[in-house]
């Protein structure tokens, strides 16, 4: 007789038994399971529900790779960004791949099939489309993006991590499971011998420690002197030790808290001239205090609790201007740890508890715009965005303008409605333009004609709703479309979007007003499904991968079925 279940994996069996059936998603626990896993081990990278299905391979011929995911210091990285790629110097370029079983073990089988896909597609000499019969696309484009960053990044002298999670619902595992777990390592530094490699086993407890994990940041922030306080624990300014405010910004790893700086929508420039002088004012210590020759530091609060008249408890901080400055904070420390504790210089610190949203995104638009960063990148903040998300809100729908902020709420990933995810829809419909939301969707808010034809400042809020209503639908009926892989599923939905409107209004050139006046009703499977066929079909006979997506001319075989 087998061993009884421990209660952390029954506890566990039912959390993804019910939260299977609550998504609507998935077709059996199994592939839940793989998102599940995934959601788990990437916690501390804040990644949007949508980041994350992005990164799910499934299907056949996945090398024991259920997720692989890139990261260029703990930003997601995609394929559209491999040719305007840049880092710092000392930049961190991660390999993550989790093998997702929903079983009671470990077995040496996962761990063989990377050691596998490993040796094949690992090595920068390798030709990648030589493996196109063994290894499915998805898996080749991934590690064709890990491998192109590390050639366009060779002169940044980065870092370079790989991570492989192996996650069940086991307690245990056998020591022939660890001995084929070093074989990989050894495998893989024999390519990549300056490379951190490791493989990490996450079991029922560890998972179960990882999906309790608290969502609701606190961290506490000591002042070096009383701060100047106004208002009923909504504002305060004071100094700050650099060494105190390194340990606010970094884990118990000494890892960088990226998820304070998701508000601050500036990416860190590496060795500009700014960025080099506050380097060199770090380093150098002259007898002139930090916050002397610097602007300081804004971080917005959800709340502030007094600690003592010098330390305050602060309610999911963000860091809204001053990313730069942190950065170098970061940078210069990490490599001094021993002077943390002799430090005695400060920079300049203002907490502040917004009123309402509306004042929070005038200080992160204002604090932002005093610097030369591109317009797109404070998108966001613009009215037009907090009216679609308060006009969702009130109709069970929640756009992520403040990323994961719902999904820290425990709100459906069905009902989150991401940027990207509206913007890729109304380019499809409006612009006819699928290829383009597929095979671009890091730049699509960064066009100012486009984006003004997208979102008026006087449009009908109704038009979003029932647009990203409609990508919903298409999105989660193909979800559970078990034919399709994945890569797939990404490569037909905003083509298929398209087709779904095409044929309910009998035109290419959809308009707003048809949108608006669109029956949503009308919108049904049976529908998506009989257009889902033919799209499908037709991607196929043409090559049925990326290419075919990310190409002109596959939406006018689309017009072509429907007749128009």
């Amino acid at each position: 007789m087998g061993k009884n279940l421990s209660n952390n994996q029954l506890l566990l069996k039912e959390c993804i038994q019910q939260e299977c059936v609550e998504s609507g998603l998935y077709e059996n626990v199994d592939l839940y399971f793989e998102y599940f896993a995934s959601a788990q081990v990437l916690k501390d990278y804040d990644l949007s529900d949508d980041e994350i299905l992005s990164g799910i391979i499934g299907g056949s011929n996945d090398g024991g790779c259920d997720g692989m995911y890139i990261f260029l210091n703990n930003d997601l990285l995609i394929q559209d960004q491999i040719a305007n790629l840049s880092a710092p110097k000392g930049a961190v370029l991660s390999l993550i791949i989790v093998q997702a079983k929903n079983t009671t073990g470990f077995g040496e089988n996962a761990i063989m099939k990377w050691k596998t896909v490993s040796s094949n597609l690992l090595s920068i000499s390798s030709d990648l489309n030589s493996f196109s019969d063994r290894y499915n696309e998805q898996v080749i484009d991934s590690f064709m993006i890990f491998r192109d960053a590390i050639t366009k990044l060779v002169r940044s002298q980065i870092k370079v991590q790989i991570h492989y999670y192996y996650v069940t619902i086991a307690n245990d595992r056998h020591p022939n499971v660890d001995s084929q777990a070093d074989e990989l390592k050894d495998i893989v530094k024999q390519m990549y011998p300056s490379a951190k490699v490791d493989v990490t086993f996450v079991g029922a407890d560890r998972l179960m420690e990882l999906y309790n994990a608290d969502t609701e940041v606190c961290a506490n922030l000591e002042f070096a002197e009383n701060p100047i306080a106004r208002g009923k624990n909504t504002e305060y300014v004071s100094l700050i030790n650099l060494g105190t405010y390194y340990k606010f910004i970094t884990d118990e790893s000494n890892k960088l808290r990226s998820s304070f700086f998701e508000a601050n929508v500036r990416d860190y420039q590496g060795k500009n001239s700014v960025n080099t002088c506050i380097a060199e004012s770090l380093a150098s210590n002259n007898g002139e205090d930090f916050w002397w020759l610097n602007n300081g530091i804004t971080i917005l609060a959800e709340k502030v609790i007094p600690v003592t008249n010098k330390e305050l408890s602060i309610i999911n901080p963000e860091v809204v201007n001053g990313l730069q400055t942190s950065t170098e904070i970061y940078n210069y420390y990490s490599e001094n740890l021993g002077l943390l504790e002799s430090e005695n210089r400060n920079v300049l610190i203002r907490v502040i508890v917004p009123a309402s949203e509306e004042s929070r995104d005038n200080i992160i638009f204002a604090t932002n715009n005093q610097t030369n960063i591109p317009k797109s990148s404070l998108r966001v903040t613009d009215t037009i965005h907090l009216q679609i998300e308060m006009y969702f809100k009130s109709r069970g729908l929640y756009y992520d303008r403040r990323k994961n902020y719902y999904k820290n709420q425990k709100k459906k990933a069905a009902d989150i409605v991401g940027v990207s995810f509206l913007a890729q829809c109304l380019i499809s419909i409006f612009l006819r333009k699928p290829d383009f939301a597929r095979a671009r969707p890091s730049t699509l808010l960064t066009d100012d004609e486009t984006y003004k034809k997208l979102y008026e400042s006087n449009a009908d809020l109704e038009v979003y709703y029932k647009t990203a209503l409609l990508g919903k639908k298409v999105q989660t009926n193909l979800a559970k479309t078990s034919e399709m892989t994945s890569a797939e599923r990404n490569d037909v939905l905003y083509y298929l979007l398209y087709g779904v409107s095409a044929k309910i209004f009998c035109k290419k050139d959809i308009t707003f007003l048809d949108v608006k006046s669109m029956n949503m009703d009308i919108v049904t499977d049976d529908l998506i499904n009989e257009l889902k066929i033919v799209i499908y079909a037709k991607y196929k006979e043409l090559g049925g991968n990326g290419r075919v997506a990310k190409s002109d001319t596959f939406i006018t075989e689309i017009d072509n079925i429907l007749g128009l």
